[in-house]
């Protein structure tokens, strides 16, 4: 059996109890080496084996998991935040489908969650955002026309940029062309959850400044929208005195 599990933000004890039971019990486990935190392969079996699949293509990947489910092995295929983000998950279950080989996803907690703890943020703040945009700059890598940074601004919703650190002048760019004003507040969030997290407040205008200033060229989620700086929002309906729900009458 294949477990695809997310191994979370960063901290090791933020991945989830399930995800840190099958590493307990995994026999083999390929770990995205690049940006798993190592301090969570402690949890595996001392001859549980590892593979680390930032020195492997998907092929490699798949030969592993084949061999081990040939053993009758439990493997752990373990990526970085929640692998249904960025995760490249659906290659290799579908690689896996067409072996016969059977799998199961446990989730995880994703970057821009991690990032919402350090700064205390809500992103969805009534009145101000109901929504969170999580998306990424195009780079080596395109992105679908309609999903471009300048269109989804638009939205002025809350918004986490991924995978984009390297390219903050031109983000702050496509992000004011496409709506926010250049002093919508943002935030740039390093290693968000590790012991080496640093956060720090800045304008959308600011951005590149900002990670220059402290010398920040990747591994950053980017927060976008007025929701980072928690001000001018409504009350929530649901607690609010005169709203009645099955579990609270009115009271006025």
């Amino acid at each position: 059996m294949v477990y695809f599990v997310g191994a979370g933000s960063g901290a090791a004890d933020l991945i989830t109890v399930r995800g840190m039971r099958l590493l307990q019990q995994a026999d083999v486990v390929v770990y995205a080496g690049s940006l798993v935190n190592p301090e969570l392969l402690d949890y595996a079996k001392a001859d549980c084996v590892r593979y680390n699949s930032a020195y492997m293509t998907l092929e490699e990947v798949i030969g592993v998991i084949e061999k081990a489910e040939a053993e009758q092995k439990t493997t752990v295929r373990l990526h970085t935040g929640e692998p249904s983000l960025y995760g490249a998950v659906r290659e290799q279950m579908d690689l896996l489908e067409q072996k016969g080989i059977l799998y199961e996803s446990c989730p995880g907690v994703s970057a821009c969650f991690g990032a919402a703890a350090a700064l205390n943020l809500e992103y969805t703040l009534p009145g101000i955002s109901q929504s969170l945009i999580i998306t990424r700059m195009e780079g080596r890598t395109p992105v679908p026309e309609a999903e471009r940074i300048e269109s989804l601004a638009a939205h002025h919703a809350s918004m986490a940029v991924y995978l984009s650190a390297g390219m903050l002048g031109e983000l702050s760019r496509k992000l004011i062309a496409g709506g926010y004003e250049a002093d919508t507040p943002a935030a740039l969030v390093y290693k968000a959850t590790w012991p080496e997290e640093e956060a720090y407040l800045c304008k959308v205008s600011e951005l590149a400044e900002t990670a220059e200033a402290h010398q920040i060229t990747k591994t950053a989620v980017v927060l976008v929208g007025e929701a980072i700086a928690h001000r001018r929002y409504e009350r929530s309906r649901l607690y609010a005195p005169d709203f009645e729900t099955e579990y609270r009458r009115k009271r006025v």
